[in-house]
């Protein structure tokens, strides 16, 4: 088969079993069947092998890094995502999130694939081993980050949905089946714990991809930093996921608020990645 026409295949493939995962770990996440985790786990793992497959198909037709422009760069963005709840979900037994992960994860995937432009040589100031380095390093922690906002949905989810519990047992209507369903999710102290941990994993990223991105500007433009409104956009996020590390170690901010506080810095996040890139021009813009 012909590498480009691989490539097409493997994304479909992705998305089709993206697609197909997050149906049925939804499912999972409200009836808790034991066939739907081990269904919607294959498919997650298939979804994300095979978009590591279609990008390195991509470098081995065009030798051209695939991560440079929005369709390779949502690619790994979903990918890595992917690949870090995975890790999570192995390790701590969290299937039952997987369904809002891959949904996500399929949705920007999809809405890559319209920024596909087919094979384009980089610009000059692209053609850098920085750009090796640089962008994986980026668009990682934007995967570590939607894990972690996802971590903190399911935490406010539980918030929410306990708090309206309380005065139900007190007047003795509680819906008993509500109630032993909250009762399969992790507790609001280990959902807060799992949030600061996906957070843990994308700060650092987030950190070593601006200094790189530093380096890679001033080989590129002359300058560390010019204030583009990507750098800082790029900073904005570091401050509120570093101000997120440094709250957490509050009693007081733990749990409810640090959630709220990881929601707003994702937030911020996809204003960087895609809201900055596409709507306002700068040196990082994909506008034309």
């Amino acid at each position: 088969m012909h590498p480009m026409a691989l490539d097409a295949v493997l994304m479909v493939l992705a998305l089709a079993a993206y697609a197909a995962g997050a149906i049925v770990l939804v499912v999972y996440f409200f009836s808790r069947e034991e066939w739907t985790r081990n269904l919607g786990a294959a498919l997650a793992v298939a979804g994300c092998a095979a978009q590591f497959a279609q990008l390195a198909a991509r470098y081995a037709e065009t030798h051209i890094w695939p991560l440079l422009n929005l369709y390779g760069s949502l690619s790994l963005f979903s990918a890595v995502a992917v690949a870090i709840f995975i890790a999570f979900a192995f390790r701590y037994r969290l299937w039952f999130a997987g369904g809002f992960l891959l949904a996500i994860a399929a949705l920007f995937l999809a809405y890559g694939t319209t920024w596909n432009e087919g094979v384009m040589p980089a610009v000059p100031s692209l053609q850098s081993y920085w750009a090796k380095i640089h962008v994986p390093l980026v668009v990682s922690s934007y995967g570590a980050f939607l894990v972690s906002f996802v971590f903190s949905g399911v935490y406010l989810t539980r918030y929410y949905v306990e708090r309206r519990l309380v005065p139900a047992v007190a007047s003795g209507s509680t819906n008993d089946e509500v109630a032993g369903w909250l009762g399969t999710l992790p507790s609001l102290t280990q959902l807060d714990i799992l949030v600061y941990r996906a957070v843990s994993v994308g700060l650092p990223l987030l950190t070593l991809g601006i200094i790189t991105g530093a380096a890679w500007a001033h080989e590129a433009w002359g300058a560390y930093w010019q204030w583009d409104p990507k750098e800082t956009a790029a900073l904005a996020s570091w401050i509120l996921y570093a101000s997120y590390m440094h709250l957490h170690t509050r009693a007081s901010w733990r749990g409810l608020r640090c959630s709220w506080w990881s929601v707003i810095a994702f937030a911020s996040v996809i204003f960087c990645y895609l809201g900055v890139n596409i709507w306002i021009s700068g040196l990082h813009s994909y506008k034309v």
